[in-house]
């Protein structure tokens, strides 16, 4: 079966909003892992926006030994004031997956992968590092990327197929192409002894077409939509939880 590893970067958001501790982001990782989530992801940045070192160090003390954890970021982006760097992160509490990621500190979210090419030799010393740390590194890539049996080489073992267009072509009604890119970026990856994982705009309405298209699919992770559905989903119960005390 396919790991669902939920992202948990919209908890902090909501709890960053406010400002304390509520909601607790380790109490909602508790509520995925007994719903039975595989994993936990977060994706902390240099700006703190959302997750935070100290939201990363709390969750892999709860989290070890009961799910896959898996951090993503990028690992050029350099230490700012309370925030180490990724490798940094990842030195102290030794994820089970680090998930580089190209993003630039301007972005509201991830929206493009590495180019191997142009990328493998700066990635190489990166890769070598966490690889001697016990975690698995997957690289952040666009459907449609190649060179693979180049990140094969230097010790990558997975890529994450960055699903943005096809979540965006699946909304408008026409994923085909777009899904083909999908399959035939997870075929080649494959070919080159990496697994292949997948996420962003990943939701119950296109995860299921997705997954068919992905012979041997290993792991989605899912934080926006999933969020936004549960909070949809749960509101009614909270309400009647309410409306039963006010009675």
């Amino acid at each position: 079966m396919t790991l669902l590893s939920v992202n948990l970067n919209k908890i902090a958001v909501l709890r960053n909003s406010r400002g304390g501790d509520e909601p607790d982001i380790c109490r909602a990782a508790q509520t995925c892992i007994e719903a039975g989530c595989g994993g936990i992801t977060v994706h902390p940045r240099p700006d703190q926006r959302h997750v935070r070192p100290h939201d990363v160090r709390a969750l892999a003390a709860m989290l070890r030994g009961r799910v896959e954890y898996n951090i993503e970021g990028n690992p050029f982006a350099g230490a700012r004031g309370e925030y180490p760097g990724l490798l940094a992160l990842a030195r102290e509490v030794r994820p089970t997956q680090v998930t580089l990621v190209p993003d630039s500190d301007g972005q509201i979210t991830s929206d493009h992968g590495f180019d191997l090419r142009r990328d493998i030799a700066q990635l190489r010393p990166l890769v070598g590092e966490l690889c001697d740390l016990g975690c698995r590194v997957s690289l952040f890539v666009d459907a449609g990327s190649q060179d693979f049996e180049l990140a094969a080489a230097i010790g990558v073992q997975r890529i994450e197929i960055y699903t943005g267009p096809y979540a965006e072509a699946f909304a408008d009604g026409q994923p085909a192409a777009a899904l083909s890119a999908c399959a035939d970026t997870a075929r080649r990856a494959q070919q080159a002894g990496l697994a292949v994982n997948a996420g962003h705009d990943l939701s119950q309405a296109n995860l299921g077409t997705f997954k068919a298209a992905i012979p041997g699919l290993a792991e989605v992770s899912i934080g926006h939509a999933l969020i936004g559905e549960a909070l949809y989903e749960g509101l009614a119960c909270t309400v009647r939880n309410y409306l039963q005390i006010l009675r």
